[in-house]
C-alpha cells in the first residue's frame, strides 16, 4: 500500500491510499485536483546522510567517509508534492538531490542492524535541496541545508515490501534526467544507517532518514519543474521559485 496525507474538499486532514490518478479514504475517492497533498508524515526531524554514494562523493571531490556523515533538517524544511518552493535569493547555486527517504514507524534507540528494519514504516521520495553558496562556508550547514522548504517530500509512504533492494532513484528537471542511481549503490545500507543514528539519538514515529544522493546533482533555476522518482514509491513533483 502507498499511504498519502491530504486535505479533503471540506478541509479535513486525512490519511488514505494513493491511486495514481487520485486518493481514497474510507468509501470516498477524490481526484488529485480536488485535494491538497500534504507531506506524507510529520517528522520531528529529518536525519540526512552525506556522501553515501561513491560517484556523488567523487563528483564533489570527496571520499566516502569511514562512518555515515549525519546532518539534520527541521520540520520547517518540509514541502509537499505539487508545491512551489521558494529558494533563497541571491545565491549562485542551489542544487537538487534525489534521495530515498526512510520513514520511521516506532520510537527507536540503540537499534542493532538485525532489528533496524522492524522500526521502518515505509519509504518515500526526498529532494535534499542544497544551497551550495553557504554550505561551502559553514560546518553545520544550517544555511546550506535547513532553509525553509529545503526538503520536498512525498507524495506517499510506500510499504517496505514494495520498494526493491535495488530500487531506482532518479531526478528529472523539466523532463531531463539529471540523476539516475539505485538503492543498492548506498555505501551504508538502511540497517547500518539506522543502527548508527540510534546509537546517538532517538528516532520518533514519523521521523525521516534521507539516505544520500547519487551523482548528477545540479543547479536549479527559477521556474524549474522537478521530479524525484523512487521505484516502488512513485514520483514527487514540485516547482521552484527564485525571488
Amino acid at each position: 500500500m502507498r499511504r498519502v496525507r491530504f486535505r479533503d474538499p471540506a478541509g479535513a486532514v486525512r490519511t488514505g491510499e494513493w491511486l495514481d490518478d487520485g486518493v481514497a479514504f474510507a468509501d470516498e475517492e477524490y481526484e488529485l485536483h480536488e485535494v491538497d497533498v500534504l507531506p506524507p508524515c510529520e517528522p520531528s526531524k529529518l536525519v540526512c546522510i552525506g556522501r553515501n554514494y561513491a560517484d556523488h562523493a567523487a563528483e564533489m571531490d570527496n571520499d566516502i567517509p569511514d562512518r555515515p556523515m549525519l546532518f539534520l533538517k527541521g520540520p520547517n524544511t518540509l514541502a509537499s508534492h505539487g508545491s512551489t518552493v521558494t529558494l533563497p535569493a541571491g545565491k549562485e547555486r542551489i542544487d537538487h538531490e534525489a534521495e530515498l527517504g526512510v520513514v520511521v514507524g516506532t520510537q527507536a534507540r540503540n537499534l542493532s542492524e538485525a532489528e533496524a528494519m522492524d522500526c521502518v514504516a515505509g519509504f518515500t521520495c526526498v529532494n535534499d535541496l542544497s544551497n551550495r553558496d553557504d554550505q561551502r562556508e559553514e560546518q553545520n550547514w544550517v544555511r546550506g541545508k535547513a532553509f525553509d522548504g529545503a526538503a520536498p517530500i512525498g507524495p506517499v509512504v510506500a510499504d517496505p515490501e514494495h520498494v526493491p533492494a535495488d530500487a531506482r532513484v532518479q531526478a528529472r528537471v523539466d523532463g531531463e534526467v539529471r540523476q539516475d542511481g539505485s538503492r543498492d549503490q548506498l555505501a551504508f545500507s538502511v540497517p547500518e544507517l539506522l543502527a548508527e543514528i540510534t546509537s546517538y539519538l532517538t528516532l520518533e514515529p514519523g521521523d525521516v532518514v534521507s539516505t544520500g544522493t547519487p551523482e548528477g546533482v545540479g543547479p536549479l533555476s527559477d521556474g524549474d519543474h522537478v521530479e524525484i522518482e523512487v521505484e516502488g514509491v512513485g514520483t514527487l513533483e514540485h516547482d521552484v521559485r527564485i525571488p
